[in-house]
């Protein structure tokens, strides 16, 4: 089961502002596919908490720097 978030939960739940996750984020650091989708081929954007936690502490724990690969996986560049 996954949750989905609007811009403005992931923004109040990750402590960024919510131009920063529109304008540098995301199709950056935030994968369509895997951090967010676009319900129905729509405009909104929907974020996949799970994925985006994990990500995070992946990063936050030295591991990084990893690169999401649209198939789930990721790479450690």
């Amino acid at each position: 089961m996954q949750t989905y978030l609007t811009t403005e939960q992931l923004a109040s739940l990750i402590h960024y502002d919510v131009r920063t996750i529109r304008d540098r984020l995301k199709d950056s650091v935030l994968l369509e596919g895997v951090h967010y989708i676009r319900p129905f081929g729509g405009r909104k954007l929907l974020f996949i908490r799970e994925t985006i936690e994990r990500d995070i502490a992946h990063f936050s724990m030295g591991r990084g720097p990893i690169i999401p690969m649209a198939n789930g996986g990721v790479a450690h560049g």
